[in-house]
């Protein structure tokens, strides 16, 4: 096998639903970087590369092969840039189809473990140049197993005979091609597919960095533990109030946490009235000592009359980025009689999250009936906001 013999395809057009992101997951940030651009330039760094061929959602064509010219830049490799099909396995047949014939090895990633480094690309490769089979990243389990039947747990499994398997996952080129060409059903991975038409596969270590980013959680756990670098240093906490009057105009709808709450009176207030993105607003803005909601969006300021509690938090959220900032995670709670906050708690919760680009977690409480809360008067919110200096910087 050549010098230059090694093409990596990245399959990059799962929409990410559980993300609860408002783009394709891997156009999602993480530390102001997308997912696909942190994976890109790991990728840059392996040696031996010739091709590299990327499957998106339609429509993400241009964006994706600006990410490609800056982060493969240093590489001067080919990249492609192919568009995804309904499912993981239409994708990487869509990419094995420009795969270049210089390419002798195979290796096919989830753009949603961009973490994976290139010395974990290197081993993999290496394995099946050594092997002239397959080759995937495996990592022991320390979690004990149970094999569950009807929610009954019938067994306790062996977890020393059992791995987790990453990306990326290579192979031989003209052997995956084929597997490829042959394949009769959909599979969970390259290597499931690989084995169904005779491939053997040969384990390598993984790597604890290429864990896959599925949910807003794993988003902040990456950052947490792999971006920071000492981030712990850097982080910031706040806190904002807000409370709002019920409206005697039974016609005011009422909005928390951004979303219209059905058959629910409105809040009196300058704008929508909705406590929980305003306590949100203060929270964050008080994290990063940059005033609080009076200061920023004053109730002298006509545009903000009647705006939705989105309008404060997205003017909040670019506020933040511009001097450096990243929310790491929020917490709202609702205090008061009404409304009942369970029926909509994971409509707002990922409503929010997707906002703010973080986890957002909803809470409620009462006042035991004291107070005008408890005389459903009104309705309170407290929020908590955790923020970091963005790239490791000491924020001030």
């Amino acid at each position: 096998m050549t010098s230059r013999d090694l093409a990596v395809v990245v399959v990059a057009a799962g929409l990410g639903t559980r993300l609860g992101a408002d783009k394709p997951k891997a156009f999602v940030n993480l530390a102001e970087k997308t997912l696909l651009q942190h994976a890109l330039e790991n990728i840059a760094g392996v040696a031996a590369l010739e091709q590299v061929v990327i499957a998106v959602p339609a429509g993400h064509e241009a964006q994706t092969a600006q990410l490609a010219d800056l982060a493969l830049a240093g590489a001067s490799v080919r990249f492609d840039v192919v568009v995804g099909g309904h499912t993981r396995q239409e994708s990487i047949a869509n990419a094995l189809g420009v795969i270049d014939d210089a390419a002798e090895v195979i290796l096919v990633h989830d753009a949603a473990r961009a973490l994976a480094p290139a010395s974990l690309f290197e081993r993999v490769a290496a394995e099946v140049r050594r092997s002239t089979v397959g080759a995937v990243p495996l990592m022991k389990i320390a979690d004990t197993i149970k094999r569950v039947d009807d929610e009954i747990v019938r067994e306790t499994v062996d977890r020393n005979t059992l791995r987790a398997a990453q990306t990326p996952q290579g192979f031989v080129a003209a052997d995956l091609k084929a597997a490829y060409a042959d394949a009769k059903n959909d599979y969970t991975d390259d290597a499931a597919l690989a084995q169904a038409h005779g491939i053997q596969l040969n384990s390598v270590e993984g790597d604890e960095r290429a864990f896959k980013i599925t949910t807003a959680e794993d988003l902040a756990a990456a950052e947490l533990r792999f971006i920071g670098h000492g981030l712990g240093a850097n982080l910031r906490t706040g806190i904002g109030t807000d409370v709002h009057r019920f409206t005697e105009d039974e016609n005011k709808p009422l909005y928390l946490g951004t979303i219209l709450w059905p058959g629910e009176r409105g809040l009196e207030g300058h704008s929508d009235g909705d406590a929980v993105s305003h306590a949100i607003v203060d929270a964050l803005l008080s994290a990063a000592g940059l005033g609080d909601i009076g200061s920023n969006f004053g109730v002298d300021r006509p545009e903000f009359i009647g705006a939705n509690g989105r309008v404060f938090i997205e003017a909040t959220l670019e506020l933040l980025h511009s001097h450096g900032y990243s929310v790491q995670n929020v917490s709202v709670q609702i205090i008061g009689n009404r409304p009942k906050v369970s029926p909509m708690r994971a409509q707002v919760e990922a409503e929010l999250s997707a906002i703010v680009g973080a986890p957002v977690t909803l809470g409620a409480t009462t006042t035991d009936g004291l107070g005008f809360l408890g005389n459903d008067e009104g309705v309170a919110a407290v929020a908590t906001a955790l923020i970091s200096g963005a790239k490791g910087r000491l924020a001030l």
